[in-house]
């Protein structure tokens, strides 16, 4: 009888090794789809391989281009903008999204709120008379005021050349100016 009992407390050293390492793997596999699980549940990446700030980035760049496609090429490399942009730069341009790729929604519509959040605190639009503080030029009847005609030809001095410069921008555009109320003239005599 004591031979019987000897047999079933022995345990082997390959048994005790092998027990180890499934226990290990067992351990290994359950916390990695624990935490495999948190993150797919969430919905953070959704097995996709780039953000939306890399499709920002390139679309930033060219804007003419479909971002789905943008979106496919940086899926396929990973999120790799250099590549990306090195592929369009070179003329091989993106391959079209397949049907089967359906990117989160997010991605499309962040962009299109950003653009009207931006645009949306404007600065009220100030036309270049003011801008350029040509008031002093148009008299209180709305007529410009006759100014004596710069000197023609290319000036050694650096302030006359920006003082002719200047006069430049101001004739151009109080010229515009008078065409615009040519225009508006011719409108307004028909009618």
């Amino acid at each position: 009888m004591s031979s019987a009992a000897e047999e079933q407390a022995t345990i082997s050293i390959p048994s005790l090794l092998f027990v180890t390492v499934v226990i290990f793997f067992t351990y290994r596999w359950w916390t990695s789809s624990s935490t495999g699980t948190g993150t797919s549940s969430s919905g953070r990446n959704n097995g996709l391989r780039f953000t939306a700030a890399q499709v920002e980035q390139v679309s930033a760049m060219f804007p003419q281009l479909n971002r789905r496609d943008i979106m496919w090429d940086l899926h396929r490399n990973r999120g790799s903008v250099p590549a990306t942009t090195e592929r369009i730069l070179t003329g091989r341009g993106l391959e079209s999204a397949p049907p089967s790729f359906q990117p989160p929604i997010t991605f499309t519509t962040t962009s299109a709120t950003t653009t009207s959040t931006s645009s949306t605190p404007k600065k009220p639009e100030v036309d270049l008379i003011t801008r350029y503080n040509l008031q002093s030029k148009i008299s209180d009847k709305g007529k410009e005021k006759e100014e004596p005609a710069p000197s023609p030809g290319w000036q050694t001095d650096k302030a006359e050349r920006q003082k002719m410069l200047q006069r430049r921008r101001e004739e151009m555009i109080l010229a515009a100016r008078r065409k615009m109320q040519k225009q508006d003239a011719t409108q307004s005599a028909p009618s």
